[in-house]
């Protein structure tokens, strides 16, 4: 109620500077100016006041003053007071423009905005499967790394395997070196013992058996000829291992 008494009053009160500011202006004639309109027009709009308001506070003036365009000689009165209200109306018009661009501006930059949240929409949802991307690489790479791992732990078992066993196989070549080198030397052995058994009889016969000589002597070169084969035999097998 408080409120609307005080609007009331400035409304009364700015009636009341119209009715004087537009007398003043019609006293002065072409040579008054424009700016106590264009004041009163300002002070409508801090009111909040549209065209039609200043338009009615504009009839009562002309009420009060008592201009009316059926009077003879006060058509360019009334005119003059026209360009008087078209110039107080120009705040409100102004604003109303400024209005209409703000409203321009605002619709504009909600397109921007919704362009810019529709992008912002798309990169998200990009973001959102780059990570899936991402947590699926991490996963693929998680399980990678275990299974390379056990390989890599197999690959080294095997490699102690593969070690173990060229061990025991270079073992068991040097033993059967060592078999093959000991039954060698025993042939060997064996032989030169036939042989020297066999120099000592032909050394005692040769005094008193000439032909049995010649026997002897035969069987002692087929003994040396089986023991060179024998010989060459073992070592054959022995350069295979």
């Amino acid at each position: 109620m408080y409120q609307h008494d005080n609007m009331k009053q400035k409304l009364t009160g700015l009636s009341q500077r119209y009715v004087a500011a537009l007398r003043k202006y019609l006293r002065l004639g072409p040579h008054a100016g424009l700016q106590p309109a264009q004041g009163l027009g300002r002070r409508a709009v801090a009111l909040g006041l549209e065209t039609l308001d200043l338009a009615r506070i504009h009839e009562q003036a002309l009420a009060i003053l008592k201009l009316s365009t059926s009077q003879n000689g006060l058509i360019k009165r009334v005119k003059r007071a026209e360009i008087f209200f078209t110039e107080a109306i120009t705040p409100i018009v102004e604003t109303h423009r400024a209005a209409r661009q703000s409203k321009i501006d605002l619709n504009r930059l909600n397109a921007t905005l919704s362009r810019r949240t529709a992008e912002l929409a798309v990169t998200n949802r990009q973001l959102q499967r780059g990570i899936v991307r991402r947590k699926s690489v991490e996963a693929a790479l998680k399980i990678s790394g275990v299974h390379y791992s056990r390989l890599l732990k197999d690959s080294l078992q095997l490699q102690e395997g593969l070690r173990q066993l060229t061990h025991e196989v270079l073992a068991a070549q040097e033993n059967e070196r060592k078999k093959i080198s000991r039954e060698l030397q025993d042939e060997i052995a064996q032989t030169l013992l036939g042989i020297n058994v066999r120099l000592v009889s032909l050394k005692q016969e040769a005094r008193s058996n000439t032909k049995g000589l010649k026997n002897e002597i035969a069987s002692t070169q087929r003994l040396v000829v089986e023991s060179a084969k024998s010989v060459r035999r073992v070592a054959r097998q022995y350069a295979k291992l």
